[in-house]
């Protein structure tokens, strides 16, 4: 089992990103692609996934997202490929508070999640998932970017990155950031 692999972004897809290292070229499915840059170097936190007829890696830019991962895939009828868009959509402290609260209107809103799987996922996670104040940038990342090209410090950023409605577009997550910033 592989823990991270540390190498160059050479090629983004939707759903995934190719990572080189010392000239061998892994395909890293990933929740938020886009957040990698190409040709810059990366440590992208590794799951591996082994089926009789293929072998994949999925891919986290931080240990924590990685952790939310592992704990999405252990309920019962949520495999990987349905946990990626949930942390591409969602922040991590949103979804464990959701979890914890047992709102199952907020774990609807991720695609192929339903009324009994939302219940399943609160049934096997609840009280499991702790709310570290670890950033993660997934989903965010272009707000976080952005913010942080107009000169804004990082700890600014990380301070109100969280209260940012997810829901909205990129560009109008980062007016209301902004709008964040300025108060």
């Amino acid at each position: 089992m592989y823990s991270y692999i540390i190498g160059k972004i050479v090629d983004i897809k939707s759903d995934s990103v190719t990572l080189d290292n010392q000239g061998i070229g892994y395909l890293i499915h990933t929740p938020s692609p886009y957040a990698f840059n190409e040709g810059e170097e990366y440590k992208v936190y590794l799951y591996q996934q082994i089926k009789e007829d293929e072998h994949l890696l999925f891919g986290f830019k931080s240990l924590s997202e990685k952790e939310l991962f592992l704990k999405l895939i252990s309920v019962k009828g949520l495999g990987p490929k349905m946990a990626l868009p949930i942390i591409a959509m969602g922040s991590i402290s949103g979804i464990a508070d959701a979890i914890n609260r047992e709102n199952i209107l907020y774990l609807k809103k991720f695609p192929k999640i339903g009324d009994k799987l939302a219940r399943q996922m609160i049934l096997d996670l609840k009280g499991k998932l702790e709310v570290t104040e670890e950033l993660s940038l997934t989903g965010t990342d272009e707000v976080y970017e952005a913010l942080l090209a107009l000169g804004y410090k990082d700890k600014d950023i990380k301070s109100i990155i969280g209260r940012v409605n997810k829901e909205l577009d990129v560009s109008e997550q980062i007016k209301e950031a902004l709008r964040l910033m300025i108060k």
